[in-house]
């Protein structure tokens, strides 16, 4: 259990939290939420230690034991895969060099006897005899293969380090695990694992996340950070946003009818208050009004950018054929004589565990990259707009502020005011207009590539992981305006519900060839559970 009592924290006059109080206790799950901004990663950093707060403490039991997933990737570059799990858990890590450095010498003496005998016995109380097997276990879940265990991080690429990172907090059982943004960088199966281990966890978890699937999945409360404090709702986090809803409603309609009131006696008091047969009821409801308590509406830090996509023109019958596509990056291959036909109203979500290779396609057919073989052709009504995983090289330019970064992808005749327009739609109003793109966050810089996306008036969107750096509204809009969206769209996602709510036809790009389902995420994964799906992957199969 871990307790938070009167924290308050602030940045000069901006108040993050004020006599924030909450006990987080064992065999729950609770998911932080909040917009961005509102202090999540700021709040687990605090009950972890690793942050004062302005006034307040962090209360837990004396000998438990609190494990953060770490966002340094660099910090254990010289030690092993297998030797950065165990440093997970500092005390068993110390006693472990302890003892096979006692054990390495070669004039074992009596006392060195004696120490062995001690460290035995508390390596046995910390279950160090399975050590080796439970971080075995947790990097094997994670797609930590065993011939990389005494690699060095250093020689591992970014998503495997956060794999490694990971498995390092979940080792040796910690009393309290806070994670922040776990999922990020995982492929749906290493996702579903987590879920698992976490469902199956009996300590307290506390998790940042804007995966919202994985949020419903695992955890049994929602801690909402809004208003500069922290309230906890018992349940996932769909059962949040209907309680939150229907909670502002009923605010709001309290605050309507109070507001009715007080105008309804002013009024009464206005026109009575002079008449001498009228007086003493103007005077009775001039009490009442002094009675009346109006409770200004809260001004909540979440905010919903408007996205929708409109299309210029429908789709004609031929919408995008692809012959024998094959591409190899560094010699490795990327998909092998890749032939489908893109129909009318699909909206497909491409999956698969190389993450490379639906960039590489969606690059081929955006024109970014040419194919080793094969051939593909767009409809001549064809416009298609293109959201890129990495957006870098459309913000080089740092002297545009932000309404001339979108004046470049504005109809020429649109003037300024129709960019501002555009802007505050997408939350950036006023001042925020003029922020040079060279200040924005990843979030601001996806909203843009987004706006610029809506401008385009396309008919075929392209998007390679777009929620990534999006908060939950911003995601929540996003997926809305898909889902709204009546023409073709081709994306990938590790968001399970981005995925399954937007998604009428899956195509898994495997080592072997494609798997191509007229069917929901949902029921492609009922179906690869039932091992039906390896009957479906040929070579070069067309829709079913």
């Amino acid at each position: 259990m871990i307790t938070a009592i009167d924290i308050s924290l602030a940045y000069g006059k901006r108040i993050i939290f004020q006599d924030v109080n909450i006990k987080f206790t064992p065999g729950n799950c609770y998911g932080l939420i909040g917009a961005n901004g509102a202090g999540k990663s700021t709040f687990l950093k605090i009950l972890a230690g690793q942050k004062e707060a302005d006034r307040g403490t962090i209360s837990k039991g004396p000998k438990q034991r609190i494990a953060m997933l770490s966002q340094d990737q660099f910090a254990f570059d010289e030690h092993t895969v297998f030797n950065t799990v165990i440093m997970g858990h500092q005390k068993l890590y110390k006693v472990m060099a302890e003892r096979e450095a006692l054990y390495a010498k070669e004039d074992f003496t009596e006392e060195d006897g004696i120490r062995s005998g001690e460290l035995e016995e508390i390596f046995g109380e910390m279950n160090g005899y399975e050590a080796e097997s439970e971080a075995a276990t947790l990097l094997n879940g994670l797609g930590i293969p065993e011939d990389m265990r005494q690699l060095k991080m250093k020689d591992l690429d970014g998503s495997d380090k956060v794999r490694v990172l990971l498995a390092q907090t979940l080792f040796g059982n910690p009393d309290i695990l806070l994670l922040d943004e776990p999922t990020n960088q995982l492929d749906l199966k290493t996702i579903n694992w987590l879920e698992a281990f976490l469902s199956r966890f009996q300590n307290t978890v506390i998790i940042v996340s804007h995966d919202r699937h994985f949020l419903n999945q695992v955890c049994t409360h929602m801690a909402d950070i809004d208003y500069g404090k922290i309230q906890v709702y018992v349940g996932n986090y769909d059962f949040w946003y209907q309680a939150s809803q229907l909670q502002f409603r009923q605010k709001e309609n309290e605050s309507k009818k109070a507001t009715a009131k007080a105008d309804e006696l002013k009024e009464f008091i206005q026109r009575f208050s002079s008449n001498a047969s009228k007086a003493r009821q103007a005077t009775s409801r001039k009490k009442l009004l002094d009675k009346l308590t109006i409770d200004d509406m809260p001004i909540s830090s979440r905010k919903y950018p408007y996205i929708v996509f409109k299309a210029d023109r429908p789709c004609g019958d031929v919408i995008l054929e692809i012959n024998g596509l094959s591409k190899e990056i560094d010699g490795v291959p990327m998909f092998k004589d890749l032939t489908l036909t893109v129909n009318k109203g699909d909206k497909i979500a491409f999956i698969g565990a190389n993450s490379l290779a639906k960039t590489t396609l969606f690059q081929i057919l955006t024109g970014e990259l040419e194919p080793d073989q094969g051939s593909f052709r767009w409809g001549i009504t064809i416009s298609n707009a293109y959201f890129p995983k990495e957006n870098n090289s459309y913000f080089n330019n740092n002297d545009l502020d932000l309404v001339g970064w979108l004046r470049q992808y504005a109809p020429i005749k649109e003037h300024e005011s129709f960019v501002r327009g555009f802007l505050g739609k997408m939350l950036f109003s006023g001042e925020e207009a003029m922020k040079k793109t060279s200040v924005l966050s990843g979030g601001e810089r996806v909203r843009c590539m987004l706006s610029r996306m809506m401008l385009a008036g396309a008919n075929v969107l392209i998007l390679d992981e777009p929620t990534n750096h999006l908060d939950l509204e911003s995601i929540t809009s996003l997926n809305n305006g898909l889902i709204a969206f009546p023409e073709v769209i081709l994306f990938s996602s590790h968001d399970h519900q981005f995925v399954s709510t937007v998604a009428n036809r899956i195509i898994e790009i495997t080592e072997d060839g494609i798997i191509d389902v007229m069917m929901d995420f949902d029921q492609y994964l009922e179906m690869k559970e039932a091992g039906q799906a390896e009957e479906n992957n040929r070579p070069n199969p067309q829709a079913a």
